[in-house]
This record gives C-alpha cells, sequence and structure tokens, in this order.
C-alpha cells in the first residue's frame, strides 16, 4: 500500500513539473539566460605573470570557444594596486551548459597539452595567492553580453550589494522594468548585468558598463542622475532602500580579451 502510494504520489509531482515547463514554454516568456563566471586572480608578490597569460589566451579561451563560449573578457585594473590582480569573465550560453562545457573541457586533449606548463608550475615558485569566483545569472532585460566595438575603452565594474534578498531582487526589478532604457539614453553603455548566485557579499548583483575614457564616464553618469525619469523612478517607495553599498573598480581590457 506504501509502495503504491509512493509511486502515485511521485507521478503527480512528475506531471506537475511537466505541465509547468510546458506552461513556460506555451507562454513565451522564458529567456535563455547567460551563465558568468568571474574570477579574479591575485598574484603573489614576484609571481611570473606572464605564466598566467600564456595560460588564459593559448590554452584557457582557446578551450573555452572550442566547447561553446563565444566570448571571454581578461582585464587589468587602471589603476597600479597591489597585490596586482587580473580579472576574468566567462560567458557560459546556460547554467547547464557551463557545467557541460567544463566536463568536456577536462578531457580534451588539446587543452591537457596547451595547459601541461601551467600546471607544472613548481611549489616553491607559486603565481597566484588565490583565485575568487562569482556566478552570476544575466538579467531578463539583458540576457547576453553586449561586447563593445574593438576600440579603446575603459569599463567599470560596479556591485551593488542588498541587506537582503529581497532588496536585490527589487533592484534587479528596477533595472529590469525601469531603469534600462535611461542607461541606454545616457550612454552608461552595458556589457553584462547579473545577480550573484555564488560569490562574495552575498547577496548583490554586478554589473560592467563601458566608455571611452574617464572624461565621458562622468559626463555620462552626470547626465544619468539629472535625468527627470531616473529622478522618478529612484523616489519611488518600492524601490527604496535597495542597495545598501556600493564597489566599482575600473579596468581595460587585455590585448588578447574578447571583450
Amino acid at each position: 500500500m506504501r509502495r503504491r502510494k509512493f509511486i502515485e504520489h511521485a507521478a503527480m509531482a512528475s506531471s506537475a513539473v511537466l505541465l509547468g515547463q510546458t506552461a513556460i514554454a506555451d507562454s513565451g516568456k522564458a529567456v535563455k539566460k547567460e551563465l558568468y563566471e568571474w574570477r579574479e586572480y591575485e598574484f603573489k608578490f614576484r609571481g611570473n605573470q606572464n605564466l598566467l597569460h600564456d595560460y588564459l589566451e593559448k590554452s584557457l579561451i582557446p578551450a573555452l570557444n572550442k566547447f561553446g563560449v563565444k566570448t571571454v573578457g581578461v582585464f587589468k585594473e587602471i589603476s597600479k594596486t597591489e597585490p596586482v590582480k587580473v580579472y576574468v569573465l566567462i560567458a557560459y550560453p546556460s547554467f547547464e551548459e557551463y557545467l557541460s562545457i567544463n566536463t568536456n573541457i577536462k578531457k580534451d586533449h588539446d587543452f591537457i597539452k596547451s595547459s601541461a606548463a601551467w600546471n607544472q608550475v613548481p611549489a616553491e615558485k607559486p603565481v597566484y595567492n588565490r583565485i575568487s569566483t562569482s556566478l552570476l545569472l544575466a538579467f531578463d532585460g539583458l540576457p547576453s553580453v553586449k561586447v563593445p566595438a574593438k576600440e579603446s575603452r575603459i569599463f567599470e565594474l560596479r556591485t551593488y550589494e542588498g541587506y537582503n534578498e529581497d532588496a536585490v531582487s527589487r533592484k534587479i526589478k528596477m533595472f529590469n522594468e525601469e531603469e534600462f532604457p535611461i542607461f541606454y539614453k545616457t550612454k552608461l553603455t552595458p556589457v553584462f548585468f547579473g545577480e550573484a548566485i555564488a560569490g562574495a557579499n552575498l547577496p548583490c548583483l554586478t554589473y560592467m558598463i563601458t566608455f571611452k575614457n574617464m572624461e565621458e564616464r562622468d559626463k555620462n553618469w552626470e547626465a544619468f542622475l539629472a535625468d527627470a525619469d531616473w529622478k522618478r523612478i529612484s523616489a519611488d517607495t518600492k524601490y527604496a532602500n535597495t542597495v545598501s553599498n556600493i564597489r566599482r573598480v575600473f579596468l581595460e581590457p587585455l590585448p588578447y580579451s574578447q571583450v
């Protein structure tokens, strides 16, 4: 009797899931969103930075491209900081493909061969202190990376922390439903927007915008803050207290970056 009821309940649950998936598909509202892996390599003092760049340019990025990742960005900070960091953006087509792509890369003969020098770095000469990684799910309003023109550019990476999960959800809603048109109007040109699902400083969201230079950046942010639509929505009580802390860093792409 118990076994029969268990089977019945399992069948009902499976049917409900299938019905839900069908409803989403039929509604036309399902959006395939990219998954972003954001890495920060913190170099060891006097660590051989060229070893990392060779690995990224000649081994990891070609392997990622081979298995379906179209866009990998590699950046350094504009200002000189200690310890030195290199930032890597990997745009996977979806969360599911993040898992399959990484599985396939680890078994790929070309990747294994090209990454041999990286894997043989001696313990007494480490390249980095640590790698910090965040996983970010793209926003509905910007489901994939927007790669800017290949010209001299700077990038501003901003992370908005919220005091709880609801605050971040409301800020994401604000972007999706209200802010994106203002960003485009005032030329705060988006590269990616993502909700952090794993990593540091949770709950939070992270986004990247791009400019030709710092002068353009300052001018366009002034235009955004003066915009009538921004003033209206920023005063809306449903978006109150959505951001408790802002972190930002200014970056420039390395020569082999695909962003």
